[in-house]
């Protein structure tokens, strides 16, 4: 290393990425060692099925782990395997080619089995400083522990489980500077929301995004797993929030995690792994959420958002005519006019899950709110915790009673209605709020209209039957906000 090199200040993606770096090519693009690689059956056993039919061996199995989560059926008790037609064939193949290839698999009766990007977290599969890839496009989520992970397609998959290394671009930096005390009412969830309503889904794209500044460091480690889920959504490749004391406080102890013997090393390396004072970023934001208003979704991207009490924008009128017209599309199809209010809309549903907001944290917010109360008679309401290991935990706090007392369905771990899968869906112009990271059309069933907003927003909306505004619980809020 050059003089110069050790003077000049890097940021944290700058760091990660050279001590992963194992070849440089002229093009700009490196390749990188990756770590730990990830899978669930939906995608990964395609990719496992290829290596076994092109005889490839698993370069390092022991760093491959692999649940089931996203087509499992998550019905308490699990009456079947797969409500997705035809799941059980993905199921099978899964639990076939990592038995063949000596992977470690969380199958449905394991109590580590989750959603992948919540069960690796808690299993401390995901660390600081790790380069992680999973076939999923929301393994970004496991940048909240500051660790180096993003979405792969079948193909790298395949060439990273072969060689555990993959080409990469070096991708432009951003940093996503937040401050001001956080709302009682807002969330994590509504601070990704409103970035990317005010810069598009593709205002990270090409990116890598850390998050950082005061408030970042106030969260807990789960909001910032939700802060870093939706950065997909923002058009980012990967998003981080750089290690801390409270980063080292969450992996200390899980099962694959450093061992204490060499937990002091571990520490001291994670906690270097922080942009330097006068690194340089290709693009700033500041963001002082004090007065952010909870958000919610009315269309079918999630740049369509707007306050919980805005209003419905206009089709755009500039000269981007695609746009107007992709608004336009969202309003027909979600059964609204621009100018409209959302707070009162009737809903028919509500769903408390996915990889963005499945967690204990999460869990117990949105029962503070349902405690000793009950959903309206006309809402069909469903809560299913992100893994197994975090039902379990809710389970022995109480928390299921709430939700079942409230009227919420209490479900098994797994992805369940985040996506349709083609079995269950909540049914064509259903109006449902939702607490997943996605609102394409159809994503919760074949016509279904989709709001995102908040675990805490989905619960009081399904107390009160109709899309509800979390500040009404709190009379006394300031009303200054922003729009």
């Amino acid at each position: 290393m050059s003089e110069q090199t050790k003077h000049t200040p890097r940021t944290a993606y700058e760091k990660m990425r050279a001590l992963h770096e194992v070849a440089r090519f002229d093009d700009g693009t490196s390749l990188i060692y990756i770590d730990r690689i990830i899978l669930h059956e939906r995608t990964g056993s395609i990719a496992l099925t290829n290596m076994i039919e092109e005889a490839r061996p698993v370069l390092c199995p022991d760093m491959v782990f692999a649940t089931i989560d996203h087509i499992v059926d998550t019905r308490p008790g699990r009456p079947s395997l797969s409500r997705m037609p035809g799941g059980e064939v993905f199921i099978d193949a899964m639990r076939t080619t990592t038995s063949q290839l000596g992977l470690r698999l969380f199958d449905v009766d394991d109590p580590r089995q989750g959603i992948v990007h919540v069960m690796a977290p808690e299993q401390g599969i995901a660390l600081p400083g790790l380069t992680i890839v999973c076939p999923d496009s929301h393994t970004c989520t496991l940048g909240g522990l500051g660790a180096l992970a993003w979405g792969i397609g079948s193909t790298d998959c395949e060439h990273a489980l072969a060689t555990r290394t993959l080409r990469v671009a070096n991708h432009r930096q951003m940093r996503i500077w937040v401050e001001g005390s956080m709302p009682p009412w807002l969330s994590a969830k509504d601070i990704i929301i409103h970035l990317i309503e005010r810069y598009s889904t593709s205002g990270a794209k090409g990116y890598v995004i850390e998050f950082d500044g005061p408030a970042i460091r106030q969260m807990e480690i789960e909001q910032r797993l939700t802060l870093c889920n939706m950065a997909v959504e923002f058009g980012a490749f990967s998003a981080f929030v750089s290690p801390d004391a409270k980063t080292l406080d969450y992996v200390r102890g899980r099962p694959f995690a450093p061992r204490p013997r060499h937990q002091d090393a571990a520490q001291s390396h994670w906690l270097a792994l922080t942009s330097d004072t006068g690194a340089l970023f290709d693009r700033e934001i500041h963001l002082d959420i004090a007065q952010l208003s909870p958000r919610i979704t009315w269309g079918t991207s999630p740049q369509q958002a707007i306050p919980i009490d805005g209003h419905i924008p206009a089709p755009s009128s500039d000269a981007n005519l695609s746009a107007a017209r992709s608004d336009q599309r969202a309003l027909d199809y979600m059964g609204l006019k621009s100018g409209e209010s959302l707070l009162g809309k009737k809903i028919d549903a509500a769903f408390i899950g996915s990889c963005t907001n499945s967690r204990l944290s999460d869990l117990r917010r949105a029962a503070d709110i349902l405690r000793s109360r009950r959903i309206a008679d006309h809402v069909t309401a469903i809560c299913v915790p992100g893994s197994t290991q975090v039902k379990q935990a809710a389970e022995a706090e109480g928390l299921h009673l709430i939700f079942q007392q409230a009227g919420f369905e209490w479900q098994e771990a797994g992805c369940a209605m985040c996506f349709f899968a083609g079995g269950h869906s909540f049914g064509a112009q259903a109006r449902v709020i939702s607490s997943t990271n996605r609102n394409f059309e159809g994503r919760q069933g074949p016509g279904t209209r989709t709001h995102i907003a908040s675990p805490e927003t989905v619960a009081l909306s399904a107390l009160n039957g109709c899309i509800s505004d979390l500040r009404s619980l709190m009379p006394q809020h300031d009303d200054r906000r922003v729009s």
